[in-house]
């Protein structure tokens, strides 16, 4: 082994006897410019000849010794191309493409639309769309009877300027304000941000310094000056204690009053172990477990729990439907019939139903799961015990907006408990309870709701410290016409609250997109519940 011998300036009396020797290069850069001489971040790497990284972290001990201050600090935001931007620049933008398959289009007198567009060149449609009305716009495209697109001839200025954007910033990087304000909003409005990560530019900020040294930095530099080079072992070896030379050579000191750099041990996901906790709580209360497919029958999912096959619910922009296979083969017996029964004149359940031709067909549709329901609806026909406590941490799907509080995929805790003497009251007492122990709510409130399987109904509602009142979910008591078909005479309470709301509640996060973020350091800052 080779011991790593660095050459520095030493006075073993001075207080400056314990600097790194990059930290001595950085002082020496600026011990070879006038005194009181501010220099800048590219100056100090050109005198210093450093790696980025090591005069970077050079210039951090400094400042934290108090031997360097910051003169002046600008940030600039620099434009980029993304990998996509580099396709749009070998190829073509999507407005561009547009404008180009209009013009041709007009040119031979042949029909353009939009799906035509969509289907021919694989774009997405939400940015075909995005490319149409901003053409539109311009006065470069025409939109006529039947949907058609015909070009004006006129040019487009966004078209033109995506070209030149993209030709500019594929030779390097370039400084935003570089640019003319009309290129700079398309920069800002095609940049790469959360929850649009298909964007062709990327703006990065970058800060540039100037320093100088402070009082006690001259001084350290006076002193340094005065020194003969000498060497110093910043570690021991085994040649080094092999032939006692560790006895007459100079090891470098460490000062030990700086901050250590953190280590980035392995740790839980927050939202894994919050995950985790509402597991071992709810199973610590006698609970068991329940579980169920992420893809479900529309039979299951909705029909079982008595929502009319005309519900907007089962809308297209409310689930989404699988496309291959579109139906199951089968669904059960004689629950699809007691089913049916229940829907067109209410069976044996004393209810007159909801008076249409239920279809069976239908029934077997296949979907992503909607709400955790369908899995206490999977448990009710599959014998219960009475009285029992069920539960289910369920993985569902909604066609959904993206915001601070809803997302297309969320858990939900689903729950149900079966029992003679279950009433109102207790369900009442239970979803108190969660909100409390689980979500660690301050402030819980209860609000009148109506859904199709339960009756009486309510919605859980608890205050979150920045967003306000926020709705964990909903809950009642199952109507007859949910139970008595799968079996079940006895009163049946059941829950279906949102995981993920929850969680923002009790880990403190502003963002339910935070729980799914990869940042490293987020996840490492982020504190636990219990």
């Amino acid at each position: 082994m080779i011991p790593c011998i660095d050459r520095r300036r030493v006075d073993t009396t001075s207080s400056f006897d314990n600097l790194h020797p990059l930290e001595i290069k950085v002082l020496d850069a600026f011990g070879a410019h006038p005194s009181g001489s501010a220099l800048a971040t590219e100056q100090l790497a050109d005198a210093t000849t450093l790696e980025p990284s090591q005069l970077s972290m050079a210039i951090e001990w400094l400042l934290a010794k108090q031997l360097l201050v910051i003169t002046a600090e600008t940030v600039t935001p620099v434009a980029s191309l993304t990998p996509l931007g580099t396709t749009y620049f070998e190829q073509s933008s999507p407005i561009e493409h547009v404008l180009s398959a209009a013009r041709n289009a007009s040119t031979h007198g042949r029909r353009l639309t939009i799906p035509d567009l969509q289907s021919t060149e694989g774009l997405d449609p939400s940015v075909v769309s995005k490319a149409v009305g901003r053409l539109k716009k311009e006065g470069a495209l025409l939109i006529m009877q039947g949907g058609c697109l015909e070009s004006t001839g006129r040019p487009s200025p966004s078209a033109d300027a995506m070209r030149v954007l993209l030709r500019e910033l594929h030779d390097a990087p370039k400084a935003v304000d570089s640019f003319p304000e009309a290129y700079r909003s398309l920069i800002q409005e095609h940049a790469v941000r959360r929850g649009s990560t298909k964007e062709p530019f990327r703006v990065e900020e970058r800060v540039a310094r100037s320093y100088k040294l402070s009082p006690a930095g001259t001084t350290a530099v006076a002193h340094l000056a005065g020194q003969s080079a000498v060497e110093e072992v910043a570690q021991l070896s085994p040649e080094l204690l092999k032939d006692g030379s560790w006895r007459t050579t100079r090891f470098r000191k460490y000062t030990i009053s700086l901050r250590a750099p953190r280590v980035g041990t392995g740790k839980k996901h927050p939202y894994r172990e919050f995950l985790d906790t509402v597991k071992t709580k709810l199973v610590s209360m006698g609970f068991r477990e329940m579980r169920g497919s992420l893809v479900e029958t529309e039979f299951w999912n909705m029909d079982a729990l008595f929502m009319p096959q005309f519900h907007p619910a089962r809308d297209i922009h409310d689930v989404y439907f699988v496309k291959n296979p579109t139906h199951a083969t089968e669904v059960a017996e004689p629950f699809l019939s007691r089913v049916a029964a229940a829907h067109e004149n209410g069976g044996t359940t004393g209810s007159t139903g909801w008076g249409y031709h239920f279809d069976r067909e239908r029934a077997k549709r296949l979907v992503l799961r909607s709400q955790g329901t369908a899995v206490s609806a999977r448990t009710l026909a599959a014998s219960p015990a009475i009285p029992g406590k069920y539960f289910s941490i369920a993985r569902c799907f909604r066609y959904d907006q993206v915001d601070a509080t809803h997302a297309t995929d969320f858990f939900q805790v689903e729950g149900i408990v079966l029992g003679e003497d279950i009433n109102f009251r207790t369900l009442l007492g239970l979803l108190n309870l969660f909100a409390r122990e689980v979500a660690q709510a301050k402030e819980v409130k209860f609000v009148p709701a109506y859904f199709p399987f339960t009756e009486p109904s309510v919605e859980l509602h608890v205050r979150h410290p920045r967003l306000g009142w926020m709705e964990l979910g909903g809950a009642g008591l199952f109507r007859q016409e949910v139970t008595l078909p799968m079996g079940v005479t006895a009163p049946v309470i059941a829950w279906g609250l949102g995981l993920d709301r929850m969680a923002m509640v009790a880990l403190g996060i502003h963002d339910i997109r935070e729980l799914f973020t990869d940042n490293l350091d987020l996840i490492r800052t982020t504190r636990g519940i219990f």
